[in-house]
């Protein structure tokens, strides 16, 4: 009995629904995702149960690190940075503050500033600060912070870079982010310097506490 030949098919099928719709999920989540930036400390916040949110754009944000760190070890009074989230604000900001102390920074020294995620370094130091390489200055800034002492009985550094952000976008809101452990003092220090310049509104950076939580 002869062999029954069965004939062979080929099976296709179409991808391209499949790649479109993995298209469009890919762009979405590129759109719609926050990254998250690096510090040059690590602060946890406090819990809070308010659900107000602090803008996502247009937002000058003050970190306070803790006076230890994850080890333990004394890190001092608790330094202070800043981040700008709009890059020309943040360039217009530090040819303001350039301009005040006499600073000359050339093109790859405010292009590693721009590019820096946050800043805190005393003007005295930019310059020498902004030459080192990006592994360095990583290494270096959270040691640094802005100061909070005045000048000759004038505005402190802090105080001038809060004016220069202000300067360049007037509608720049403050937000005010601290570690859980940072001592009130230190907070309340850097809060009686934004109402010295009559900046008493601020966003407060917090975790939102939930119920089981109290």
């Amino acid at each position: 009995m002869g062999k029954v030949k069965i004939k062979k098919s080929d099976t296709w099928i179409d991808m391209t629904p499949m790649s479109d719709v993995m298209t469009l999920l890919l762009t979405f989540f590129m759109l719609t995702s926050t990254f998250v930036k690096s510090e040059p400390v690590k602060v946890n916040t406090p819990g809070s149960v308010s659900e107000r949110k602090v803008p996502e754009n247009g937002v000058l944000t003050i970190l306070v690190s803790p006076e230890k760190d994850a080890t333990g070890k004394p890190t001092g009074e608790g330094q202070v940075f800043m981040s700008i989230d709009n890059v020309d604000n943040l360039e217009s900001s530090l040819m303001d503050m350039t301009s005040q102390f006499n600073v000359s920074l050339d093109g790859e020294q405010i292009k590693n500033f721009k590019g820096e995620a946050t800043f805190g370094v005393p003007m005295a130091e930019l310059k020498q600060y902004l030459s080192l390489s990006s592994q360095n200055r990583a290494k270096t800034i959270g040691t640094k912070g802005i100061p909070l002492d005045s000048i000759n009985g004038g505005m402190s550094e802090f105080q001038m870079w809060v004016n220069a952000a202000r300067t360049a976008n007037q509608d720049i809101k403050i937000a005010l982010k601290a570690d859980a452990t940072t001592p009130y003092k230190t907070v309340k220090k850097v809060m009686n310097e934004l109402q010295d310049m009559d900046e008493s509104h601020y966003y407060m950076i917090t975790n939102l506490k939930k119920a089981e939580d109290e």
